[in-house]
């Protein structure tokens, strides 16, 4: 599938959180949501891309922006790891079962390796996407950037 693009419409999904807790898209219509593709759990870089996105929540807030964090691993794995990280506010969603079948749908999903590529995809309150970035698996994505994206549009 191809990467999802600016001006495309968001698929909409249902998704567990590290709660268990079933998560719509469609359910954050009004706000902003930004999608933070990371490829797997208890690894470095994406610890903290996720922690970067629980430091930021009141910033996020100001822009009505709706955090989501989004990798391949289970719900019960991805529960252990926010406790870990002292992730308490963020959702962590499981593209568990069918196995990446989200990540597919937005052209993120890594056929070879079984987990999505490292992403930020921000919707709009109408779920338009304005802004994809992609970034190298060991990259960190840089928060400065996503926030003057969310400023800039």
């Amino acid at each position: 599938m191809n990467l999802i693009t600016v001006g495309d419409y968001a698929p909409d999904f249902v998704l567990k959180d590290n709660r268990g807790d079933e998560i719509r898209l469609s359910d954050y219509k009004g706000q902003k949501v930004l999608l933070s593709w990371h490829p797997l759990a208890w690894t470095r870089v994406c610890a903290q891309q996720m922690k970067a996105l629980e430091d930021n929540l009141a910033e996020f807030e100001k822009y009505n922006v709706v955090p989501l964090g989004l990798s391949i691993d289970s719900y019960p794995c991805k529960n252990a790891w926010a406790k870990e990280l002292g992730i308490a506010r963020v959702k962590l969603l499981a593209d568990f079962w069918p196995h990446g079948e989200i990540a597919g749908k937005y052209g993120l999903f890594r056929e070879q390796e079984g987990f999505s590529e490292r992403a930020n995809v921000l919707i709009d309150e109408n779920g338009k996407v304005l802004w994809v970035n992609l970034y190298s698996i060991p990259e960190l994505p840089d928060i400065t950037e996503v926030f003057n994206q969310i400023k800039s549009l």
